[in-house]
Formats: structure tokens, C-alpha cells, sequence
């Protein structure tokens, strides 16, 4: 297959969303590729199987085709399972066993496909992975084979000359495009899955240095993002209508296990296998008010977790870009039945999470041996870093320091394209 010369494929494969940006010999700069469904650049990290017509459905058209009511399974979150044990199960996928490694790989056939096609039938020369600090907290060993798990997806795919990069020093080179003098920036990365910090050199003059790593004074990250910020708020103001912390007829709550599953965004289509149903259907003796038996068990027959977990999502994104209150309509669960997000919501149930975030990036400043004050800018990039209670839970650890936000979604991507790693 032909590639073309001298070019650099930056891919961020994200928990949420997925994008690509492409750097040519010719070029000023990197571009982002078009994706997803007329034009766009971000795609959401989706796969449906359509068991009607067997077809298979990624981004926008896999949520959509989810969300409309067509019968199927949504897959979310894949990035979830690398370093995981549960990357080679196998599940049925149009009658075929396959393994959640397989998927992966389907996923990034399509970026492959998608990319081709941009490239007028030819392939980059060079592919720049990105990656988190920590795939897996404090296990080197399942950060390696995860790490490895994605390289063999891109492989399989198609690409060559494979590399990574981690995800904030990403960010970071993309930030770097943009200034006129130099400083020193702490780059927060809230992603879908983790939360990534680096401490960084940046400026104009810096730019075509072959060797980076001395301008990088430190890296951190935590296992914490925007999908244990929607499980927190799922769990707190909307699982409780299916019965989370109701106390039964016997004095005891009724066991937590299906709620916490149901609202984890990778764990969620496990929930809809026979034995899970049959393990939920025995909990109705648990339950004083059958009512809420019934929403759970509506739930997980008609397949509704991950629209579910959708709506607070969404919630969660209008009440902090709204700063008022986000309506959940649940009228498609039962009639009138709603819930809601407000500011005080996010601020009260997230901030235990914010704040581990938080210290992970004041423990990124002590890491490269600097006080507060010699930081230049906080860079904020990631989709979850938009997120208003972050931004002031960051202000008040690390006050004084300008924030300055990047492009949340397609920076990283960017900056992949830029990398020389």
C-alpha cells in the first residue's frame, strides 16, 4: 500500500471521543481529519452492532442508531478495558465470537478507512499513538500490555511505524504552536478515563528541537475522568429511581452491585446477559416499593443503560456550561418521571474526585521542582476539563495561575502530528 512521504499521523484514541490529525512534508502545520458523518472531526469512541441488519455503526451514527431504538449493542468506553482482564473475553458480535481486543481493533480499521480516504487512497508514513501517563494505576506490567494492546490494533490496521506519546506532552506541543515567548506550562489533560498532567518548557525557538525530553520536567496522571465523574452523578441523583440505597422489607439495603455496574460506562452492556437479568430479577424480595423493582428490571430488558447514562451525561455538561440547573427526562423509563443536575449537584457529589485531580497536579509541579509561581499558564485540554467545578477546584490549589483553554477535544490529536518521538 502506498504511503505518503514524510507524513506524521497523530491518533488520540479516547475513552469518549476519538480524532486524528495529519502533518505532511509540505505543510505549516497539522491539520485534523474528518472522521465521523458529514465532515467532523471528533468522533465519538462508539460501536453498534445492528442485530436487525447486522451491520456495524461507529461515532454519531452508532449513538444515533442506539439512541433511535434500533435493536442492538452499543459498545462505550473501550479504551476502559486495556490493561484489563476482560480485553480478550469474547462476546457474540452478528454470531460470531470475538474478543473486546477484536473490537478494538474494528475501531481502528475505521479511523484506517477514514484516513485512507482523506489521503486519496494512500497511508501515512509515520503513526503517533497517544497515551495516557497510566493506563493502569501502579501496575507497570498491565501498563505494558495495554500499551502493547493498542499498538497491535493499530497494527492490524493497517498502520506502520508505530509509536506513542504520552497525552499531555501531546497537548502540550500543540499549545506550543500558538505562543510568542517562552514559559514554563502545567498541561492538564482531563480526558473520558484519566486525568494527565505534565510540567513543560515551551516556546516559539524550541519548536524544531529533535530531542524534547530535556524541556519536560515531569509527568503525572490518575485513573479519573469524565466517566467516574457521570458515575458519581448517576449513581447520586439518578439510580436511587431504580432503587440504590432502598432499604427492603427485612431493614437492609438492597445490594448495590447492579447500580454501581449500570452506571460505568464499560461495564454497562454486560449487564444485559441472561444471568445478570436473572441475577437482578431475584432482588424483587429486597424491594419494599415494587415500583422501583420495575424500573430496574425496564432497564436492563429493553437495553436502556447507556441511555441512561447519556442523559446524565448530557446533564452534567448543561448544568456546568449553563451554571443552572439540567433536567434528566426519564418519560421514556415512565411517564412524567424526571431527574435533574444542578451546580451545587456537581460541586457536592464530584468534589472528593476534583480534588485527587487536583493534587495530582500540584503533585506535578513539586515533581519537576518548581513552586506554584514559577508556572506560567495552566493548559487545559480533554473534554472534562471544560467542567466549571474542575477550573475552581485547580484556581484554589493553584491560585494565581493563569488557565488557558486549548482545543478540548482535538488538541491532543494535534499535537500527536507534531510529535518527533
Amino acid at each position: 500500500m502506498a504511503t505518503l512521504p514524510g507524513s506524521i499521523l497523530g491518533i488520540d484514541f479516547g475513552t469518549s471521543n476519538s480524532a486524528a490529525s495529519l502533518q505532511t512534508a509540505d505543510s505549516s502545520g497539522a491539520r485534523l481529519i474528518p472522521l465521523d458523518g458529514q465532515g467532523a472531526t471528533i468522533m465519538p469512541t462508539a460501536l453498534f452492532f445492528n442485530t436487525e441488519d447486522r451491520t456495524t455503526h461507529y461515532g454519531r451514527d452508532a449513538m444515533h442508531q442506539y439512541l433511535d431504538g434500533a435493536e442492538g449493542r452499543l459498545m462505550r468506553s473501550l479504551k476502559s478495558l486495556l490493561g484489563s482482564t476482560l480485553l480478550q473475553d469474547k462476546t457474540s458480535v452478528h454470531d460470531t465470537l470475538v474478543s473486546y481486543q477484536d473490537i478494538i481493533g474494528m475501531f481502528m480499521r475505521h479511523i484506517a478507512v477514514q484516513v485512507r480516504s482523506a489521503l486519496h487512497g494512500e497511508m501515512p508514513e509515520r503513526v503517533v499513538l497517544g497515551r495516557p501517563v497510566h493506563f493502569v494505576d501502579d501496575d507497570p506490567a498491565r501498563d505494558r500490555m495495554a500499551e502493547e494492546a493498542l499498538g497491535r490494533a493499530a497494527a492490524d490496521a493497517g498502520f506502520t511505524q508505530v509509536t506513542f506519546q504520552f497525552e499531555p506532552i501531546a497537548a502540550a506541543l500543540d499549545y506550543e504552536q500558538r505562543m510568542a515567548g517562552e514559559s514554563l506550562v502545567l498541561v492538564v489533560d482531563v480526558g473520558g478515563g484519566t486525568s494527565d498532567f505534565t510540567v513543560v518548557r515551551l516556546g516559539p525557538g524550541r519548536r524544531e528541537a529533535a530531542d524534547r525530553s530535556g524541556d519536560v520536567l515531569a509527568t503525572t496522571g490518575v485513573h479519573i475522568g469524565g466517566t467516574d465523574f457521570d458515575r458519581r452523578l448517576n449513581l447520586e441523583q439518578v439510580m436511587g429511581y431504580l432503587g440504590f440505597r432502598h432499604i427492603g422489607p427485612r431493614g437492609r439495603e438492597v445490594p448495590s452491585r447492579v447500580f454501581f455496574d449500570l452506571s460505568t460506562w464499560h461495564l454497562i452492556q454486560w449487564q444485559y446477559a441472561q444471568k445478570s437479568v436473572r441475577e437482578a430479577q431475584q432482588l424483587r424480595s429486597d424491594y419494599a416499593d415494587l415500583q422501583l423493582h420495575d424500573r430496574l428490571m425496564t432497564v436492563l430488558n429493553e437495553r436502556w443503560g447507556h441511555r441512561l447514562a447519556n442523559a446524565v451525561e448530557q446533564a452534567k455538561i448543561g448544568a456546568s456550561r449553563s451554571d443552572a440547573t439540567a433536567t434528566i427526562a426519564l418519560d421514556w423509563l415512565e411517564r412524567e418521571l424526571t431527574a435533574a443536575v444542578t451546580p451545587d449537584d456537581l460541586a457536592r457529589h464530584l468534589d472528593g474526585l476534583l480534588r485527587q485531580v487536583a493534587g495530582c497536579a500540584v503533585a506535578c509541579v513539586g515533581a519537576a521542582g518548581l513552586r506554584q509561581q514559577d508556572i506560567g499558564a495552566i493548559y487545559l485540554t480533554g473534554g472534562s476539563s471544560a467542567l466549571r467545578p474542575l477550573r475552581e477546584v485547580l484556581a484554589q490549589a493553584l491560585p494565581g495561575v493563569p488557565q488557558v483553554e486549548g482545543d478540548l477535544f482535538g488538541g491532543v490529536a494535534t499535537g500527536l502530528a507534531y510529535s518527533r518521538g
